[in-house]
């Protein structure tokens, strides 16, 4: 059940100093809504008729330059209206309902400041009952899983994370910490989602084994011009362990990997720093999915006006080729052969370097 705001207190952290709640009408009257309200109590609640269109934040290319303070100090409150869970088939089965999308995190390769436009701070949505209801019935729908496939031999797999880090949502409400107690009391279901910050409060949570962290991870030079406001790499290695202790499953997301001078011997150097710093109990479950940069145009111009540096890495029209997206942007990815030699070539030191380590896929 969702946490009463009594036990809620105020969010004291680097990554969120929200000065403004934009919130849809009624969204902040919830047992959750008055969490979320407690835990920012000095910010200005500003009424808005939709979180998909608020002109201050979305669409709004003279923000480009604010575009971490954007993040920083907005938060959006509204609830999810749709629910449905979407067919996924590559990391997951199916892609569970939002919890929330945005993100305070600023990784200059992210795909979502897409969907809104520009910053895309955190929207949390406060009727979670309603959520983990429909996702409960739906793995209830589905029965046992009959076959093994890729994203997992017994149970069916959600994605509660596409659009957001839940470890840093984590830190906003408890809409996370409900849907990891869910999962565990869902014998034929899993909970997945990927993450660049170590939210160490998740680990007072009982996963049971049903929910599947996967945590991203870069060579560090790569980090520290491209996941700006995450955690360390070295420390997000360090978590490995206590998070399998802890009772999650933990896979690893090794992207994007860019492309660049001298990159095959900054991944080595990073599968061998995993393999020294974490024990038997990871490496007994242990999985990667490998994913290579797909870079997008529109971001590359609002990059530019906020984080030229990271373009040198991001934007390759040397060795990148267009490929136009289902809802018609011009996205760049890596040349069929540059790419083709770059899978071959990460995948053959995986096998090398770190031989325990299944690759789920790699493209």
């Amino acid at each position: 059940m969702p946490a009463s705001p009594a036990t809620s207190r105020p969010v004291v952290t680097d990554l969120l100093d929200v000065r403004t709640l934009w919130a849809e009408p009624g969204a902040l009257e919830s047992p959750r809504g008055q969490q979320v309200r407690a835990r920012f109590p000095d910010a200005e609640v500003v009424e808005v008729a939709s979180h998909w269109n608020i002109p201050e934040l979305h669409g709004n290319a003279g923000s480009a330059d604010r575009w971490v303070r954007t993040k920083i100090e907005n938060l959006v409150v509204g609830e999810k209206k749709s629910l449905s869970a979407r067919p996924n088939g590559r990391s997951t089965d199916f892609v569970a309902p939002s919890i929330a999308n945005g993100c305070a995190l600023a990784c200059a390769y992210c795909y979502v400041p897409r969907r809104k436009g520009y910053a895309n701070p955190i929207t949390v949505f406060t009727n979670i009952d309603r959520i983990v209801g429909y996702l409960r019935r739906h793995a209830v729908r589905q029965g046992a899983k009959a076959e093994p496939n890729q994203c997992d031999p017994y149970a069916w797999v959600y994605d509660i994370g596409e659009n957001n880090d839940c470890s840093v949502d984590a830190l906003v409400s408890d809409n996370v910490a409900d849907l990891v107690t869910a999962f565990a009391e869902m014998p034929t279901a899993k909970a997945s989602f990927a993450t660049k910050f170590v939210n160490r409060s998740l680990l007072d949570l009982d996963p049971r084994g049903r929910t599947r962290i996967r945590f991203s991870l870069m060579p560090e030079s790569d980090s520290r011009l491209l996941d700006i406001r995450t955690t360390p790499i070295a420390d997000r290695i360090a978590a490995i362990d206590d998070f399998v202790a802890a009772g999650y499953e933990v896979h690893l997301n090794l992207s994007p990997v860019v492309i660049r001078d001298g990159w095959l011997a900054d991944w080595r150097d990073l599968l061998e720093q995993i393999a020294d710093g974490t024990g038997a109990a990871f490496r007994e479950q242990a999985a990667a999915e490998v994913i290579f940069l797909t870079h997008n145009e529109q971001l590359h111009e609002v990059n530019l006006g906020w984080h030229p540096r990271a373009e040198d890495a991001l934007w390759r029209p040397d060795i990148q080729q267009p490929k136009r997206s289902q809802n018609g942007m011009t996205n760049v990815r890596y040349r069929n052969d540059v790419k083709r030699r770059g899978v071959e070539d990460l995948c053959d030191l995986i096998a090398t370097t770190t031989p325990w380590l299944r690759v789920r896929y790699a493209f």
